[in-house]
């Protein structure tokens, strides 16, 4: 068993900034061949905030993440980091883009063929060059303690389970301490107790990192627990948006059929 990982008893106050959003997606347009998948999305997030979208499987919202993290190309629209659109940049600067992101998989995945710690290495191997051999070391066994996976940092990913994996694929995306944090279906595939947990890691890691964080799920009552607002997509758009209680008080009748379903 993993060793469990602290949870604040008391939420700390999180600094916003009311200045240029870190992330501003606007007016994105992405199809495939005639399957229309994002319809003109507008959204914002600052630091410290976690924003949920979410919707009904195959309304774009990994595609969303991928263009987002620069994976896909919209079709028009932009996305821009610190007010930069990221849209044609060359390969190295989209590159210098990217490690201010930390990206959580859907399925974790993970390298099968290196061992916990390795996995959570690897971007510190490629992208941390000044950092010596025991510094890595040193930064590699914080981050897994931080997720309660100190003492299995030897173990491969086919020896620990679908929560923990998602624990160490969290631990990899937080290990170049990006400014924005993208998960896609954090709790997907797992029971309600992993479910919970998980739910608690990403509110603890964002309480402690102040990241700007974008999940994107299928789980409304995950999105309710880690969310400071939610995000409901439609047809590729954005139908509506805002606190848990504010989709409640929505007179759109997709938005409340999504709640009673969801």
């Amino acid at each position: 068993m993993a060793t469990a990982y602290k949870i604040p008893t008391e939420p700390e106050q999180v600094e916003q900034d009311n200045g240029t959003p870190i992330l501003a997606v606007e007016n994105l347009h992405k199809s495939f061949g005639n399957q229309k998948v994002l319809d003109g999305v507008s959204l914002k997030i600052s630091r410290g905030e976690t924003l949920a979208v979410l919707g009904r499987s195959g309304t774009g919202k990994s595609v969303l993440l991928r263009i987002i993290i620069g994976l896909e190309k919209p079709d028009s629209g932009s996305v821009r980091i610190h007010g930069q659109d990221i849209a044609g940049l060359a390969l190295d600067q989209l590159g210098e883009i990217r490690k201010k992101m930390g990206f959580l998989f859907q399925q974790a995945a993970l390298y099968d063929s290196l061992t916990v710690a390795e996995n959570v290495a690897f971007p510190l191997k490629h992208h941390r060059g000044e950092m010596s051999e025991s510094e890595k070391a040193d930064r590699v066994k914080q981050l897994l303690a931080e997720v309660g996976m100190e003492g299995d940092l030897n173990k491969m990913p086919s020896d620990i389970s679908g929560g923990m994996q998602k624990r160490v694929g969290l631990a990899r995306a937080l290990a170049l301490e990006p400014e924005i944090l993208l998960l896609d279906e954090p709790t997907a595939g797992l029971d309600p107790i992993s479910s919970a947990e998980i739910d608690q890691l990403v509110l603890t890691l964002q309480r402690e990192h102040r990241m700007a964080s974008i999940v994107v799920t299928h789980d409304l009552h995950s999105a309710r627990t880690i969310a400071d607002r939610l995000a409901l997509l439609n047809d590729g758009r954005v139908v509506a948006e805002g606190t848990f209680e504010d989709l409640e008080k929505s007179d759109i009748a997709f938005v409340q059929e999504f709640l009673k379903q969801a």
